[in-house]
């Protein structure tokens, strides 16, 4: 007899717990930020950071066993670098 497997909960690369850590974190920076208004502005960038760690993760783990989602999530985080490069010539 075989042991059952446990269904693989894994989406598109992610491990389940990625996201909720992520907003668990970035709830309790919101909250400290009422508080230390100085906070606020980790809490926010926290929140911006999430999907990058996000799509570094997929990028790592994934490239030997999907190297299409691996090129997609480098995708993602070049085009967030052009982004980042062309808001930089844009006046005001």
């Amino acid at each position: 007899m075989t042991p059952e497997k446990k269904p693989d909960t894994e989406l598109a690369g992610l491990p389940e717990w990625l996201y909720p850590l992520g907003f668990w974190v970035a709830v309790g920076l919101l909250a400290l930020g009422v508080l230390f208004p100085r906070l606020a502005a980790l809490a926010v960038g926290w929140v911006g950071l999430v999907p990058v760690l996000a799509a570094v993760w997929v990028a790592v783990t994934a490239w030997n066993r999907d190297r299409r989602l691996s090129v997609a999530a480098l995708s993602a985080l070049a085009g967030l670098v052009v982004v980042f490069v062309v808001k930089e010539f844009l006046p005001g």
